[in-house]
């Protein structure tokens, strides 16, 4: 049989196999792991039994085309190991795995330490083997295999925690154990016996390389994936070719662990690439990633369990002792990890206590699977190693892997139930009976509405109905029967379940097209660290991240200053476009999230919790609106532009819609849908274009808007403006406080203020090209008003020393400035629709205030 048709029929056997085993293994509840090494060992037997005997048929040839076909380290390593590794960390949510990175790595890294010198001295006690050999083998054993376990986690609904620990020192520990065991390899092959710090910095320099690579690669994909946005084949392929390249970059180029390439590759595309590939492919990228590593743990398995029965045929009562002493060390120092090591973590506060319980299952759920048998076959396969450490290396793996597969994967279960872990907390028990109680209330109101629609007979429906009433009936019994929640637990619940949803929120209008890619990361990043803050420390945690979440970063104060000192306009304006998104999809988010609380959440919750959220809610939105305000007043022109440009990509998306909704009912053809859409990506482009930003001011202009200076000559103003010194404020900076003697006036180049009036329930809020304090130059009189800064502001002050000077050598100013400080002590009465007149700079206000806005309101207040 020709060598292809060797391959294909084999592969393709294998693949019809595995796809009738779930469903087995889920009827026979056992873990698919599991299964899959029971029918790998079994096909191994029939192999050697039946193979190269006399017959025909397909299963004939396909026992032979196994028996056949090479199955070496190096395909299943090359082929199967960087997708089975990029499947399963493209899966972890990175945010999620970082609330609990302590306890990870010190399982992920430090666990694989002691297992390996644990199990290495252990068999080196008990065997004449050379201290690397067994090593060597303690390695091959430290990293475990979450597919069995978390599969059991899923069925029995265990905790989420628990799952991310397991699923974390997996995916981390391959990562680890793999760079040790090559690591340990070398030193056996080579015959050298490098010191342990030469050691240890070789394995750094593996890992650390390993990371470099891994994220060098995953960014210039995501990068690289830009311009093939939309484009679903191309993205998917392009996160394939990432998993073999970043393995292949990193082992023969870079000289670092290709496996810590990959996962970091992996992390860096599961993190960031939610919102650099388009969002119609994101779920088609993990279903296509689900399906490949469900192949290649499925094949990798089959075919290692194919190769048992050839591994353990001399095995002999000796090595099942020694297969024993392998077990209890590796049982040991797990134990000692968990229970002596991870507390001095919780101890030292970083990390959350992970309770006895949870190390329990930690402890009896370290399964070992297709990696370890993967690194054996390896051992087996290299001529350098003695024949002897071979065998040693390939009956201890595969006797202690099926240990861990037939002894720990089947009893994990029990396990479980035994420990109480697959039952709800009593908090959770009591959200679990109020969304119940609210979901059967709403589905026998909804199957009443239906029955009466389709006109179906009373008795035919009774009976569904009442099933209903009974169960909602059970519920309300049992409700009032179980602790009642206090109320700030209930308001942690309600906070942590607004924080899951705007994180939602903000991927909807990504996807929507109504957030762009770098809003949408930014706030979903500060969603993350808002979510940690709630779970740390519940309401108080929330109200302490309200005014971080829209905050000036750096960046902003950074592209201010080369605005002002250097005329570049190009940063500022383009950190001016991420602000004014930021703010309005924050402010859309928090309208939803509002209406979210009357509609769903109050109804689990209670009334008295959902005004509670709404009352933290508002304030936070009024933050919002704040700022808001401020960058209207702070680039009044500028902040017209953005609000069009915001409102037309909406409008675009909208239009797409529409377009893709008349393709859909066949009103328009391919061809029209595809001209369309490239009218609609040229005007996409065109409004992704930044417009200039022009905040230069006049300075005569500036100055000759002032009521107190209105109708001077140009060689007076000329004579002012050169006065006029310039000083940056900081957002929420006080610039002048009640009380204070008045001795400048201030004119706003750039930003916003607010002036705080006493008996005004509303600040009065100046912007660009307005002023205040401008009567302390005449009157001198102490400050009625603190005046702050609502974002960066620049200033031009007018010294009140300076301001007399020149007024004691022009008489005629002296008189004109008299004239109209004469005029505002005394001004005309204001007509009663006055009062819902806005403050403006040209407004004459009482001559007795401090800034003219804030006197006019006081005035009319």
């Amino acid at each position: 049989m020709h060598v292809i048709v060797i391959y294909v029929l084999a592969v393709s056997g294998l693949l019809a196999l595995v796809s009738l085993l779930p469903p087995l293994a889920a009827r026979l509840r056992v873990p698919y792991t599991v299964l899959l090494a029971a029918v790998g060992v079994a096909l191994g037997l029939a192999i050697q039994t039946f193979a190269g005997q006399g017959g025909t048929g397909p299963f004939h040839d396909f026992l032979n085309s196994l028996a056949e076909m090479d199955i070496s380290s190096e395909v299943l390593i090359y082929i199967f190991l960087p997708v089975l590794l990029f499947e399963t960390a493209l899966a972890v949510d990175v945010r999620r795995l970082f609330d609990d990175v302590w306890p990870i790595l010190l399982m992920a890294v430090v666990a694989v330490f002691v297992c390996t010198f644990a199990v290495g001295y252990a068999l080196n006690l008990f065997t004449s083997m050379g201290l690397v050999a067994c090593l060597l083998l303690g390695a091959i054993v430290a990293t475990t295999d979450p597919a069995a376990v978390v599969s059991i986690f899923r069925d029995l609904g265990a905790p989420r925690r628990l799952t991310m620990l397991v699923e974390g020192e997996s995916l981390l520990n391959d990562a680890a154990a793999i760079a040790l065991f090559t690591l340990l390899l070398g030193m056996l092959t080579r015959n050298a016996h490098g010191g342990a710090t030469e050691a240890a910095m070789e394995f750094l320099r593996d890992f650390a390389g390993g990371v470099a690579t891994g994220y060098v690669c995953g960014r210039v994909v995501c990068m690289v994936v830009e311009p093939v946005r939309d484009q679903p084949m191309a993205e998917i392929t392009l996160t394939v070719a990432l998993a073999y390249l970043s393995y292949v970059l990193a082992e023969h180029y870079v000289g670092a662990s290709g496996v810590v390439a990959v996962v970091t590759a992996a992390l860096v595309v599961g993190s960031v690439g939610r919102t650099r590939i388009s969002p119609a492919t994101w779920g088609a990228l993990e279903h296509v990633w689900k399906q490949l590593g469900f192949w290649a743990n499925s094949l990798i398995f089959l075919m290692t369990a194919l190769l048992v029965p050839r591994l353990l045929g001399g095995i002999g009562w000796s090595d099942v002792g020694l297969v024993l002493v392998v077990v209890g060390a590796a049982t040991v120092s797990r134990a000692l990890v968990l229970f002596g090591l991870l507390p001095l973590l919780s101890g030292a506060g970083l990390a959350q206590r992970v309770s006895h319980p949870y190390k329990t299952v930690m402890l009896w759920g370290g399964l070992r699977g297709a990696v370890s048998l993967t690194l054996a076959l390896a051992v087996t396969e290299n001529g350098r190693v003695p024949d002897r450490v071979q065998g040693f290396v390939a009956v201890l793996v595969t006797g202690f892997v099926f240990y861990t597969l037939f002894i720990n994967g089947t009893t994990l279960r029990a396990v479980i139930n035994l420990l109480g872990l697959n039952k709800l907390s009593p908090v959770e028990h009591a959200m679990r009976n109020r969304a119940l109680a609210l979901s059967l209330a709403g589905v026998r109101e909804r199957v009443e509405g239906l029955a009466h629609r389709y006109e179906v007979d009373e008795q035919a429906v009774a009976s569904t109905v009442s099933q209903y009433s009974d169960r909602l009936d059970a519920i309300l019994r049992e409700q009032s029967t179980e602790a009642p929640l206090n109320n700030e637990d209930r308001v942690t619940i309600g906070l942590v379940i607004l924080v899951n949803r705007e994180e939602e929120l903000y991927y909807e209008h990504f996807r929507e097209g109504i957030l762009s890619r770098g809003v949408a990361e930014l706030l979903n990043r500060r969603t993350g660290r808002l979510l940690d803050a709630v779970k740390a420390q519940g309401r108080a945690g929330y109200r302490a991240f309200e005014e971080p979440f829209i905050s000036f970063t750096p960046w902003m104060r950074v592209a201010s200053l080369l605005h002002r000192r250097l005329g570049i306009h190009a940063p500022l304006a383009r950190r001016l476009a991420f602000r004014f998104e930021i703010l309005l999809g924050v402010r859309t988010v928090q309208r939803e999230l509002l209406e979210f609380i009357n509609d769903k959440v109050g109804q689990v919750l209670g009334t008295d919790v959902a005004c509670e959220l709404e009352g933290i809610l508002t304030v936070r939105l009024a933050m919002v609106e704040q700022a808001l305000a401020a960058l209207k007043l702070q680039y009044p022109d500028y902040a017209l532009i953005l609000q069009s440009r915001y409102v037309s990509r909406a409008a675009l998306r909208l239009e797409e819609a529409d377009y893709r909704a008349l393709f859909a009912e066949s009103i328009i053809s391919q061809e029209i849908l595809s001209d369309l859409q490239r009218d609609l990506d040229d005007r996409r482009r065109a409004l992704d274009a930044l417009p200039k930003l022009d905040l230069r001011l006049d300075l005569m202009d500036l100055v000759g808007r002032v009521p107190l200076f209105k109708g001077l000559e140009g060689d007076r103003l000329r004579g002012i403006a050169t006065l006029l010194k310039p000083r940056l404020v900081l957002p929420g900076e006080t610039i002048v406080r009640r009380g204070e003697r008045g001795d400048a006036m201030f004119f706003i180049a750039s930003g916003a203020v607010e002036v705080l009036v006493p008996g005004l329930d509303e600040p009065v809020q100046l912007g660009t090209g307005e002023v205040f304090g401008e009567m302390a130059l005449l009157t001198r009189q102490r400050r009625n008003a603190d005046v702050r800064a609502m974002g960066y502001c620049q200033l031009l002050v007018l010294d009140v020393r300076d301001f007399h000077r020149l007024v004691k050598k022009d008489a005629s100013l002296r008189a004109h400035l008299q004239s109209v400080a004469e005029a505002r002590r005394n001004p005309p009465p204001k007509p009663p629709e006055a009062v819902q007149e806005v403050a403006t700079p040209l407004a004459d206000p009482p001559a007795v205030v401090e800034a003219p806005a804030a006197e006019s309101a006081q005035a009319r207040g």
